[in-house]
């Protein structure tokens, strides 16, 4: 008769046989609860997120770093990794353990924030590299006998070298990082810079193929910026983390504006691009030195910072992860064919537009309307970009904590997106009806300042709707937004000789602020967008690659 019987009924056995099937039970049950399928394992975990490491990820490095182990005491080197609340050193990806939001003294010290401070003064150079030939181009033009259409053409040869480099320098910062090709660009452009004075002096020629050095070399800041921010900051802080950055491209165009006619007072014409392309080899020096490509790289970043920026960065947006997998050739096909790729070139364009025209002419401007000497042009010009700095990086909170509120990306990025476009649309119309110098330097400051919204609008949305394709996005929109800078730049200077009137040419702009805004309201989104898979209809939008291929 089986123990289950012997249970039920106790009294048709013996003493002696009840003793021994209640020792077998219980030796049974000992065995049991000493065996890997104890009950205790069998008790339900809290949820977690399952993350299988194909090889040695970063999150495996954060595990072997701290020294960490799996359940069964063993090293995670040669099997998957499960990320769990059991796991100290990943409890920060439980659901039920969520790390708190860093104060503002620990946010502003943080690893991530000397990351964004470095670019900040990469993008610092950049601008200032640019600019410096707004300055010169006024005592170039003067000896050379440039007239105002050719001197177009001349700040132009940057913008020719800038429209070749976005598309390539993107999909290489998709591929091998921000890192690494930031500080290739900064070294290459510190180089064109330095010699432009030699090239100058050579021939024209030398001079616009200098320039045009410095525009391809540029033409890998931004996407590799937005690479890096994607890497450091959760998407609760990225608007902010745009805005420091973007507050170091700002401030660049005011340094170059003020700084380039003392130099040249100084040291001659070429001063300032001895000075700052030798300021730029230094920066190469330090950025490779003090930061690495990811947070779990860095030998200084506190424990509490990496989880706090694994915890909020959702695992598909794993951006080291995903860099190698990524093809080298992206689907263009794919890209182009969503209409919310279409509302950030359109928003780039726009925003390339205007910036180029304003950074370009401003100086010009003051000087042939007002007739103000060069040195104090360059000061009314300097003026908005500092605003605008300070503005942008007001912005890029505001955004985060609208986000933090509840209010949807989308939502959020497309009243970033009107402010930076409208406003700026209204002010170059006041601007028109200036009489004085100061009022249209009020005018300008207010439209530079509010234009710096679009960082947190199309800037920021880059990131959001493709993180694998950041890169070769923004080298995309860029492109677009490079070749409407050559066009602004100069048809500047012919609509100015034909028509004789600058004022004319800011209507136009106005105009044209009003127009891009509104489409982008139309066509955007803060989602994830599927560039892998054709979807025929989602999020609104229609994918006009499916429609091409039942067609043929």
């Amino acid at each position: 008769m089986d123990s289950a019987i012997a249970l039920r009924q106790p009294s048709s056995i013996s003493s002696s046989k009840l003793f021994q099937t209640t020792k077998f039970l219980n030796s049974q049950l000992l065995k049991f609860q000493t065996s890997p399928f104890s009950f205790e394992r069998l008790k339900p975990k809290p949820r977690c997120l399952p993350i299988n490491v194909s090889r040695r990820s970063s999150l495996l490095r954060i595990r072997l770093r701290h020294g960490s182990t799996d359940e069964d005491g063993r090293s995670p080197l040669n099997h998957s990794v499960k990320a769990s609340s059991n796991d100290a050193h990943f409890s920060a990806f439980t659901e039920k353990k969520e790390l708190q939001a860093p104060s503002f003294a620990e946010f502003i010290t943080s690893e991530r924030v000397k990351v964004a401070a470095m670019l900040a003064l990469a993008l610092a150079l950049c601008n200032a590299d640019r600019v410096v030939m707004s300055v010169a181009i006024v005592p170039l033009s003067l000896s050379h006998g440039w007239t105002k259409s050719f001197a177009g053409i001349v700040q132009s040869s940057f913008l020719w070298g800038y429209l070749v480099s976005p598309i390539a320098g993107g999909t290489l910062v998709d591929y091998y990082g921000g890192r690494i090709v930031m500080a290739w660009g900064v070294a290459l452009w510190s180089l064109a810079t330095f010699l432009t004075p030699w090239a100058a002096e050579t021939s024209l020629w030398a001079l616009l193929a200098m320039r045009a050095m410095v525009g391809v070399a540029e033409g890998v800041a931004l996407p590799c910026m937005n690479n890096m921010v994607a890497r450091w900051f959760p998407p609760t802080e990225r608007a902010r983390a745009v805005g420091i950055a973007m507050a170091g491209f700002q401030f660049g165009s005011a340094i170059g504006l003020t700084l380039s006619p003392i130099l040249m007072s100084k040291s001659g014409i070429f001063g300032p691009f001895v000075i700052f392309g030798l300021s730029g080899f230094l920066w190469v020096l330090v950025w490779l030195s003090a930061t690495s490509s990811t947070p779990d790289q860095n030998n200084q970043i506190s424990k509490y910072e990496l989880d706090y920026i694994m915890n909020k960065r959702q695992t598909s947006f794993l951006v080291d992860n995903k860099t190698k997998a990524t093809k080298v050739i992206p689907p263009f096909r794919r890209l182009l064919s969503k209409m919310p790729t279409w509302s950030l070139i359109v928003a780039n364009s726009m925003h390339s537009w205007g910036f180029f025209v304003i950074l370009s002419w401003m100086p010009v401007y003051f000087n042939f309307v007002f007739h103000v000497d060069l040195r104090h042009a360059a000061w009314f010009s300097a003026v908005p970009w500092s605003v605008m700095a300070v503005m942008g990086y007001l912005a890029g909170l505001w955004s985060d904590m609208l986000i933090r509120g509840g209010t949807s990306i989308t939502l959020t990025r497309k009243i970033m997106q009107s402010i930076g476009f409208f406003g700026p649309g209204v002010a170059l119309v006041g601007l028109t009806t200036a009489k004085s110098p100061v009022i249209a330097s009020a005018w300008l400051t207010l439209a530079v300042g509010l234009k710096s919204f679009s960082h947190s609008g199309f800037l920021v949305n880059l990131q959001e709707i493709a993180p694998q394709y950041s890169g070769v996005l923004h080298g995309l929109s860029n492109t677009a937004g490079t070749f409407a800078a050559i066009v602004g730049t100069v048809g500047a200077g012919f609509f100015v000789e034909l028509v004789g009137s600058f004022q004319g040419f800011l209507l136009l702009t106005s105009l044209m602020y009003f127009v891009a805004a509104i489409f982008y309201n139309l066509f955007s989104t803060g989602e994830r967008v599927n560039f892998d898979e054709p979807v025929s209809l989602r999020h609104g939008y229609y994918d006009f690659s499916k429609f091409s291929m039942n067609r043929a």
